[in-house]
């Protein structure tokens, strides 16, 4: 068991995803497991059909971000109270990609900040992609869209969000088919509606289809009135948030006429 901690340790530093089990009642208590796949256990609980069922569903509390305690009997059976569980989760920050180094990005990272969000800001225009005009992103990074999202793309789940701000075909475009292409939990890009139009048609021309567009939130963010860079960055963040729970709310890509009365 000794050895579990100096391994999550090095896992935590390295913003790694973890489970860690440990009885806290029944036999063997205090035992521990530690888990960051099937195939990747340390330790064990007393018992292994028991090590068995506590990793398969510790790994799935794992990918929910939930932490919390399950019973069991002694040998991993369900609907038993023999043995109780307490399983703890250490999961990354989400992540919040931003492309676009425009007037709103400052906003949206800040609010982003505020909710947990790793931030990363990118821009393929050195002159505007600074640490200092973004200093509360946790990264700046001078790079196009796609090589960006090759990069980090595959590392992208549900809880994570990509918004691309630039209203600009040329950086715009492969964002979004860059990040269709991931598991990425929210899209959304920032434009007017006869923009956002504009760029469906582009987007359609270079091959993405019906269920790749249907992912994209655009206009960004919910309609609410928003009409400063800060307000704009609350309704995307509830928009993210709205998407993330599955609850129903007006999204400005559901409407119709002027975004800003």
């Amino acid at each position: 068991m000794s050895e579990i901690y100096p391994v999550l340790r090095e896992l935590l530093a390295a913003e790694e995803p973890v489970v860690l089990a440990t009885v806290i009642e029944g036999p063997h208590a205090g035992a521990k497991l530690l888990a960051t796949g099937p195939d990747d256990v340390q330790g064990t609980l007393g018992d292994d059909d028991l090590d068995r069922v506590v990793t398969r569903d510790a790994l799935g509390e794992l990918a929910a971000g939930r932490t919390g305690v399950r019973s069991y009997g002694a040998h991993g059976e369900a609907r038993e109270d023999e043995v109780k569980i307490f399983i703890e989760t250490f999961a990354p920050p989400p992540k919040m990609i931003i492309f676009g180094a425009v007037d709103f990005t400052a906003a949206l990272a800040r609010a982003g900040k505020l909710l947990g969000f790793r931030v990363t800001v990118a821009d393929a225009r050195e002159v505007f992609a600074t640490p200092r005009r973004f200093p509360m992103a946790d990264e700046v990074l001078v790079e196009w869209p796609n090589r960006v999202l090759e990069r980090l793309g595959p590392s992208l789940g549900p809880a994570d969000a990509v918004c691309v701000l630039t209203h600009d075909n040329k950086f715009d475009v492969p964002a979004l088919m860059s990040a269709v292409e991931t598991n990425v939990g929210y899209i959304g890009a920032m434009g007017s509606r006869r923009t956002s139009e504009n760029r469906e048609a582009r987007l359609r021309e270079e091959g993405m289809t019906d269920e790749q567009l249907a992912r994209i939130l655009a206009p960004i963010g919910l309609d609410i009135g928003s009409r400063t860079p800060e307000e704009t960055a609350i309704s995307v963040c509830a928009e993210i948030i709205a998407r993330r729970t599955g609850k129903l709310a007006p999204s400005l890509r559901d409407g119709s006429g002027p975004i800003h009365a």
